[in-house]
């Protein structure tokens, strides 16, 4: 499927990560153009082109920018949230290593739109390298008048820090890494109120991810009518990254326009591993329920996938075969919810460490012809009652292995802990 790249058209390119390779590759003429229009401009400009979030939620971006209270004497922040720790995703890690001059042209357009003079990129802490060249392409930022108190002549003010975090999976959720930004335990807050009114250090922010602030430039240089001229409709526009990993022969990120199929993916990545069939993939990272294979011509966007019991999240494509056990794969999934659960709330603290154990006691022989209801109990008793979606994060997996694949818990049951028939390998080869 042939599609000129947007967000990856500078990728191996020498020289992008500073300002001149940048400019010389097209760089910076969305930041000259929005810094000629009226800041409220910029924001319609971004609505009507349909952008939504590339994080996980698929909000509006636009409509978020907007919701940034006007004429307020607070001091506006823009977070940028770069902490990328869902297993599966690394899409937002080749935006960083490859072209960070584009996230900061990205970042001034947001700041300039939505009046903010800070910008703090939150970056996880194992992303070592990442954080060290979008550190020196600040520097070269300030260094040629894109960063300072003086934007590109414009008499704008903006200064941009990046803050590593610590590792915790919690704060890419938006107010725990708010918390973690002001030098606090990474715990989600009470909303609302929400972040664009009560934000980083008490005032007013937006919160996107890398990828959505890296579309951004391209909308503004481009126009609305181009960006959404990519896609399958009006909700569902533009290029988009899709991270692909498992049993695939070329695992990697590949851009699409949004709405690709399945099908269309594994044939991009040279098909699957060893000539296997597809058995199941997860199409939006681990908080993403799993699908079966008969949903691999299914375009992968977020409604679309939303109607299939799933969604598209930060389209970390994880492609299981017809090998893979799919219990073990989702207590691989339960393990890590578990660990990475805060505690703050009690249905989240408990249940995902129940929904590790119990699917532990169905790999062991232990398991009885209840656990299946009672992983859907469980289910019940964390979806929509926490502070944040890591609960529903951890109840995709578990709810799709009861709903669509039965006869793989009934297996383990049966068969005392053998499972359904000899494997290979397991699904710890795949998600780890």
């Amino acid at each position: 499927m042939a599609f000129e790249p947007v967000l990856l058209r500078n990728v191996g390119k020498p020289g992008v990560r500073q300002v001149a390779g940048y400019r010389e590759a097209g760089g910076y003429k969305g930041l000259e153009k929005a810094l000629g229009m009226e800041p409220d401009a910029v924001i319609e400009e971004v609505k009507a082109s349909g952008l939504r979030g590339r994080g996980g939620a698929g909000f509006p971006a636009g409509l978020k920018w907007s919701f940034i209270p006007k004429g307020n004497d607070k001091p506006k922040y823009l977070v940028c949230n770069a902490d990328e720790s869902e297993p599966g995703t690394f899409k937002d890690r080749i935006l960083m290593e490859q072209d960070p001059q584009q996230l900061i042209e990205g970042c001034a357009i947001c700041c300039w739109a939505v009046s903010a003079n800070t910008c703090y990129i939150y970056i996880r802490g194992e992303y070592v390298e990442q954080a060290e060249i979008l550190e020196e392409a600040i520097r070269d930022a300030y260094a040629n008048g894109i960063l300072g108190d003086d934007v590109m002549g414009s008499g704008f003010k903006l200064d941009m820090y990046v803050h590593r975090g610590a590792g915790a999976y919690i704060c890419g959720e938006e107010t725990g890494m708010l918390e973690s930004l002001e030098g606090r335990r990474g715990q989600p807050r009470i909303k609302p109120p929400f972040p664009a009114v009560v934000g980083a250090f008490g005032c007013p922010t937006v919160i996107n991810n890398v990828e959505t602030l890296c579309n951004v430039p391209h909308i503004l240089e481009r126009g609305a009518d181009w960006y959404k001229s990519i896609g399958t409709d009006e909700r569902n526009t533009g290029p988009k990254l899709y991270c692909v990993s498992g049993h695939v022969e070329k695992p990697g990120t590949y851009e699409f326009p949004i709405g690709v199929t399945m099908n269309q993916l594994i044939d991009t990545c040279g098909g699957m591993w060893r000539g296997a069939k597809l058995k199941a993939f997860i199409p939006g990272g681990a908080s993403a329920a799993i699908l079966p294979a008969k949903h691999a011509d299914l375009p992968l966007d977020f409604d679309q996938l939303a109607k299939a019991g799933s969604m598209l999240g930060s389209a970390a494509v994880i492609v299981m075969d017809e090998n893979t056990d799919i219990v073990r794969a989702v207590h691989r999934l339960a393990k890590f919810f578990n660990h990475e659960s805060c505690g703050q709330c009690t249905p989240c603290r408990e249940g995902t460490n129940w929904s590790e154990l119990v699917l532990k006691k169905i790999l062991a022989g232990k398991g009885n012809p209840g656990d299946a209801e009672l992983i859907l109990r469980i289910c019940r008793n964390m979806g929509g009652t926490t502070l944040c979606a890591l609960a529903d994060a951890a109840v995709g997996p578990l709810r799709s292995l009861v709903q669509n694949f039965p006869e793989e818990i009934a297996a383990w049951i049966d068969n005392g802990g053998a499972g359904a028939e000899p494997r290979r390998y397991f699904a710890e080869e795949v998600l780890v």
